[in-house]
């Protein structure tokens, strides 16, 4: 039968319960157990949930009940439901949500079974379910439709409650050491924080443009000039920029500050807090991601980023463009030719470098030139304290020393403003500027990609798997 004709078909089913004075879509039902709850030994039980499977014999039938917690048999039998109960039984789909109730029992397999002896229909399921519960393949399908992935696949809700946990043992994680949880506006005056592309949208009652935020970081360390020691926001960002398997435009960041560190102290608490992370959700150290060993043992290798390209690149100077240029054809590198000497390292080392990281690596000391907002080393002006930790491959945090120095930050702005970046406004936060003029305490800050480290412990290859509505094409 074609999908239009078992609709119009549910439909009928649907219009039979009406004129049988049945609410096919009910009301509250109070359960006693989930499947989960329910063994040998349960008394009356009330559940419910959908109907996944019917297997019909005459007088009597058999269907399959899934909630959140698992999927367990029931047994509908005419001689106990009643005749007119069990014609209603008959108008039932797979689909349908129910709430049942009745006693254990065990068939003659030794399958758990529940004897129904009442049931209210909750909700009539006017389109069959996907594939007949082989599985919904189809990528296009589970993200569009994220209900229906959840429904065919079993691994998706199990990569949401990981999520979930994730993030409540993070808060959990920085609750006892101190630091506090705070909100900041995810609409702003000026974008900072970041160098990205924002989006842009018009507050009517001011008559103004705000910006959706690309990063927290210029309010959070505006709270430690107020007093705040140690502050986290697990905080939705935004960036108008392009989408793949590792970036969508709105996105969850971790960013925590914590006065009087460094980007030291930062690398302390980043390995403690993914190795308790993965104790936490996975039960070890050591873990798969896309078919690579990866061990999160203590301690992680720490390298310069200059060290990092000579070892995997055989070069070291950034202003030897030549030869850069010369490595980045090789690697079959497209680029404008506008490029500094660094952007074209950083594309070098993107290609060759940061997918032979596996195990965690910290990469340090950035270029001061792009890393406006760190302290530069005391050793050599021109670069900063700054990590970024990559683990399987993926970039999965960025840190780095607070600058405090008002003057010097407001040099740093000034270069940011010779750059010529599309669609980001050009303008100096003089309010933060002024926030730094009063004080503001040496600090360290961290950034943790929460969609990357989601994917990197339940081993999924794409941001749209951990990701439960991903930003999509339209459909044509």
């Amino acid at each position: 039968m074609e999908e239009s004709e078992l609709i119009v078909e549910r439909k009928k089913k649907l219009d039979e319960l009406k004129e049988l004075g049945i609410e096919p879509y009910g009301r509250r039902f109070t359960c006693t157990h989930k499947i989960a709850d329910i063994k040998e030994d349960t008394g009356k039980v009330k559940m419910a949930g959908r109907i996944v499977a019917l297997r019909g014999h005459g007088k009597a039938a058999f269907a399959d009940i899934k909630d959140i917690t698992g999927k367990m048999q029931l047994y509908f039998k005419n001689d106990i439901l009643g005749e007119e109960k069990y014609e209603i039984f008959k108008k039932i789909d797979i689909g349908d949500f129910l709430g049942v109730e009745g006693s254990v029992f065990r068939t003659r397999t030794g399958e758990l079974t529940l004897r129904v002896r009442d049931f209210k229909i909750l909700a009539k399921s006017l389109r069959p379910l996907p594939e007949k519960w082989h599985g919904l393949k189809d990528v296009e399908i589970r993200y569009r439709k994220r209900y229906l992935d959840l429904i065919a696949n079993e691994e998706t809700p199990r990569i949401f409650h990981k999520r979930s946990q994730l993030i409540d043992k993070i808060r959990e994680f920085l609750n006892e050491r101190g630091f506090l949880e705070v909100e900041t506006p995810m609409m702003q005056e000026i974008p900072g924080g970041a160098k990205a592309r924002p989006f842009i949208t018009h507050h009517q009652a001011l008559d103004t443009d705000l910006y959706l935020r690309i990063a927290p970081e210029l309010y959070l360390k505006r709270l430690l000039v107020g007093g705040l020691e140690r502050v986290y926001e697990i905080n939705r960002s935004f960036r108008n920029e392009g989408i793949d398997t590792l970036h969508n435009p709105e996105f969850t960041m971790l960013e925590a500050y914590s006065a009087y560190g460094d980007y030291q102290e930062m690398m302390e608490l980043t390995q403690e807090l993914i190795v308790s992370l993965a104790k936490e959700i996975l039960g070890k150290e050591e873990i798969n991601y896309q078919e690579q060993k990866i061990d999160l043992k203590p301690p992680w290798q720490r390298i310069s980023l200059k060290e990092s390209l000579k070892e995997y690149c055989s070069f070291e100077d950034f202003s030897d463009l030549k030869k850069m240029k010369k490595i980045a054809k090789g690697l079959n590198l497209e680029l404008s030719g506008k490029e500094n000497g660094f952007e074209i390292a950083d594309n070098i080392f993107k290609k060759r470098v940061q997918p032979a990281l596996i195990n965690p690596v910290f990469i340090l000391d950035y270029p001061r030139s792009t890393s406006p907002l760190a302290k530069s080393k005391p050793d050599n002006t021109k670069l900063v304290e700054r990590f970024e930790l990559f683990i399987g491959g993926l970039e999965i945090a960025n840190a780095y020393s607070e600058l405090n120095d008002p003057a010097e930050q407001r040099r740093r702005f000034e270069e940011e403003l010779k750059e010529e970046r599309e669609g980001v406004k050009k303008t100096i936060d003089e309010d933060y500027l002024e926030a730094l003029e009063y004080g503001m305490p040496p600090a360290a800050g961290l950034g943790i990609g929460i969609d990357r480290l989601v994917m990197l412990l339940t081993n999924s290859s794409s941001i749209r798997e951990v990701l439960l509505f991903p930003q999509l094409k339209p459909e044509q």
